[in-house]
């Protein structure tokens, strides 16, 4: 997260959210401070690329996780 952040010149919080968004899920991020806040609305000007999708799809390990499974969750 953090490389890919750095390739598109955001933070971590803003390439996940932007993930969560291209996966069409949504997001509502909450902060109170007004500098995160602007971060948070600034994730529309940006686009992530296969390459950038496809890293964020390897860390989903489902023997690394520390909770259920979303798949199998109900």
């Amino acid at each position: 997260m953090v490389a890919v952040a750095r390739k598109h010149g955001r933070t971590p919080a803003q390439v996940v959210l932007h993930w969560h968004l291209d996966l069409g899920h949504v997001v509502i991020p909450k902060s109170a401070d007004p500098q995160r806040i602007r971060e948070n609305l600034a994730v529309f000007d940006s686009a992530l690329d296969g390459e950038d999708l496809a890293a964020f799809a390897a860390l989903d390990r489902p023997d690394g996780r520390i909770g259920p499974d979303p798949e199998t969750f109900g």
